[in-house]
């Protein structure tokens, strides 16, 4: 009698057979079903693959009416084979008709049987289409039967996927996985970069998919996860994750996952039905992948990356490439990855990157802070991207609409160079303007400074020309570490970072951290508005340690110069007053000490709650200087998540009631004579920064790459023209129209380069 897995070991090989004989794609395709249908006792196998178009197109069939091959389709969702590409799971049916998805198709001849078993065919959990076989009987397939068709069905998802089945669907229905595709996500970097897909986490190419010797096999399996369950047991063990936190909750959930029964029973299973250790691991972990990302359980999906990424770590366990560094990158590298951390960003060559696309990702991410301080075009949310893209691929980010072109043709590729050209001559235009002042054709000088986070930020200071550092995240530092930076280590780079910027001025923003910036080696709290919790002035007040270390580093660093130094999200005066008592206690402990510390001591706050509006009065009476954060006053004036896509987009900065906030603040801080700036998205576009500066900002900090369009458009400005053509409409009653048309109108009229 013949074991249940020694039928699935015959097909392997006799399919290995027909892939090695030169034949024609679809005379190939036909012998795979006819070989399918004689292993399986079946009377009919189907192929259905799925077209760009979203169709499920039959394209080869045994038993079945073979006129209907290329003429028979069902979108996802119609009939027995729609519904399981829908689902990504099996579908095993005695009475196939009396199923209430089933869908006649006439021209198929497929009335006469009753008894169905279809299963997907998937790669890297991306449906490519369906399996499927039939019998007159009526009959129940067995659970060996299930496994076997799901095992064949991966090797042809691989097969399709090589190329090895070059498929031509007639009528041009697109299925080619190698054709240009236009993918569309969120912008979340400016730029243009144009060049070649480097994987983040590189999937391990499957070139032996059919075992020779199951027990070798499992054998393999068995020692590969035996070095992977070492090495995260290392891992545990190290010292920088030695102590208790949110990064060890997730290495120990990795090291649970690592030691699953049933994810290695699973593994198992797929080896005695005849494959590779590695193509089982890529079977298993496709088909997890697929039914995960229809659950609508938020753990499951959440859990989805921790999966895939010990999925990655034992395939490469089993081809011997564990612990591999990058590869040397092409100068023209775009990463692609489901998301990365903004340390692992870093582990790459700045100078190579072009662009780097994204799965998830928003505004706020870790990954895209970093990614904007280093000047790299950022698209996120574009989904499947990862299995979509090829290590090599052509590659096109578009970081200012949010489309991604993959493998475009020679005409968008074109249309791009030429426009990444324009854009570089635009750019040698700014840096002539870079030692040209920046004031008004009326004499108003305006000054421009950057916003910073990293020491690899500092050398844009002279490429762009910005007359000091009007915002330094410190945060970053925290932020792209393992574990919490030591005072010698922040002290060295706030040195550092002082010393480069010269005599020019530079704001030191406390810690930003908490909300949707999280440390992974900080516990954090679960928090149904992040935005609005725990972070920030909050989170320093609460854990005085960790902001007296920042502010003794901050006071050494700038020993015998001037510190600037602000606390973010302040809601009340009482809350500054918390935060100055710190420095002054970390003062009065290093002169104690005998430490040299900054000579002089600004105090300034980030106006970025509306409570603080209701109480200008007396802030402005007790700090050196203030700084309007745009983003969040604007977020909490307009209740506006601007992570969420659906409303992020709602609502228009350059509108009356919040310019109006904007003006009363410049008005109250000119009044009592403290200096005034804003730092945000508003002072990096030309036609935001000029509305800014009509209503008295004299000091406005943007991205670097904001600097040269920004002064561009201040040389070209007649103020007082503007500003009385635009106060009036401010004022109550006075103006109902849209704002933003009438500013670029204008600046259209008198030639202004917005």
């Amino acid at each position: 009698m013949r074991s249940p897995s020694a039928g699935p070991r015959l097909l392997l090989r006799r399919l290995r057979e027909v892939m090695a004989e030169p034949i024609a794609a679809q005379e190939r395709l036909d012998k795979i079903v006819v070989l399918i249908a004689a292993n399986m006792v079946a009377e009919v196998c189907s192929v259905y693959l799925l077209r760009a178009d979203g169709v499920l197109e039959l394209f080869s069939t045994e038993g079945l009416n073979r006129a209907a091959v290329h003429h028979t389709g069902l979108k996802v969702g119609e009939g027995l084979v729609g519904l399981i590409a829908a689902s990504a799971q099996p579908l095993n049916l005695a009475d196939a008709q009396s199923h209430p998805a089933f869908a006649y198709k006439p021209e198929t001849g497929e009335e006469i049987y009753n008894s169905f078993l279809g299963v997907p065919i998937l790669r890297a959990g991306r449906m490519l289409g369906v399996l499927v076989v039939q019998n007159q009987a009526h009959r129940t397939y067995s659970d060996e039967e299930i496994e076997a068709l799901q095992t064949t069905s991966m090797v042809i998802a691989e097969m399709v996927a090589a190329g090895e089945i070059e498929l031509a669907p007639k009528q041009g229905s697109g299925l080619d996985l190698r054709r240009p595709m236009h993918l569309t996500g969120l912008a979340l970097a400016d730029g243009v970069g144009l060049g070649h897909v480097v994987l983040h986490e590189p999937r391990v190419v499957v070139t032996n998919l059919i075992a020779e010797d199951a027990g070798h096999e499992l054998a393999r399996l068995h020692l590969a996860l035996e070095r992977l369950r070492l090495s995260l047991d290392d891992m545990l063990e190290r010292r920088e994750v030695a102590r208790d936190g949110e990064h060890r909750d997730v290495l120990e959930a990795y090291a649970m996952f690592a030691r699953d029964r049933g994810w290695a029973r699973k593994m198992e299973e797929a080896i005695r039905n005849g494959l590779t250790a590695e193509a089982a691991a890529e079977k298993v972990q496709s088909d997890t992948r697929a039914q995960m990302l229809r659950s609508t359980d938020p753990y499951l999906r959440e859990r989805l990356h921790d999966l895939d990424d010990l999925a990655n770590r034992l395939m490469r366990e089993l081809v011997g490439r564990a612990g591999e560094q990058f590869a040397t990158l092409p100068r023209d590298a775009v990463l692609v990855a489901r998301n990365m951390g903004a340390a692992e960003l870093l582990d790459y060559e700045r100078d190579r990157l072009r662009g780097l696309v994204l799965e998830e990702g928003n505004p706020t991410s870790h990954i895209t802070i970093v990614a904007k301080a280093l000047g790299i075009p950022v698209v996120g949310q574009v989904a499947t991207v990862v299995s979509l893209a090829e290590a090599g691929d052509a590659i096109i980010v578009d970081g200012e609409s949010g489309d991604v072109h993959l493998r475009p043709p020679p005409d968008i590729e074109n249309a791009f160079a030429d426009r990444v050209r324009f854009r570089a001559r635009r750019q040698a235009g700014y840096r002539r303007l870079r030692n040209k002042p920046s004031v008004t054709k009326d004499g108003t000088a305006i000054a421009l400074h950057l916003n910073a986070g990293l020491l690899v930020d500092m050398p844009q200071l002279e490429e762009s020309g910005a007359a000091g550092v009007g915002l330094f995240r410190t945060e970053l530092l925290f932020m792209v570490a393992a574990r919490l930076p030591r005072v010698s280590e922040q002290e060295e780079l706030y040195r550092q970072v002082l010393e480069a910027v010269g005599d020019r001025p530079i704001n030191f923003r406390s810690l930003d951290i908490g909300g949707d910036k999280l440390l992974p080696y900080l516990r954090s709290v679960e928090e149904e508005n992040p935005a609005l919790g725990w972070r920030a002035i909050r989170l320093g007040l609460d854990r005085p340690a960790l902001l007296r270390t920042q502010i003794r580093a901050l006071l050494k660093a700038a020993a015998g110069r001037e510190l600037r130094l602000m606390f973010p999200m302040v809601t009340m005066v009482k809350e500054y007053r918390a935060a100055r008592a710190l420095v002054d206690r970390e003062i009065r402990h290093l002169r104690r000490h005998g430490h040299p510390i900054a000579e002089t001591l600004r105090y300034g706050v980030m106006i970025e709650v509306p409570s603080l509006l209701f109480e200008l009065d007396e802030l402005l009476e007790e700090v050196d200087f203030v700084s309007v954060g745009s983003n969040d006053l604007f977020q909490f004036m307009t209740a506006t998540d601007r992570g969420n896509t659906r409303v992020s987009s709602r609502y228009d900065p350059v509108s009356v009631p919040f310019l109006r906030a904007l003006r009363l603040i410049v008005e109250k801080a000119e009044a009592l004579h403290v200096p005034v700036s804003l730092c945000g998205e508003m002072a990096g576009q030309p036609l935001t920064a000029m509305v800014l500066i009509a209503l008295g900002f004299r000091t406005i900090s943007m991205p670097p790459a904001s600097i040269g369009p920004v002064k561009e458009m201040v040389r070209s400005l007649d103020l007082g023209r503007l500003r009385a053509r635009l106060l009036p409409r401010l004022e109550p009653g006075c103006w109902s129209g849209d704002l933003r048309a009438f500013l670029k109108a204008y600046a259209e009229e008198n030639g202004i380069p917005v």
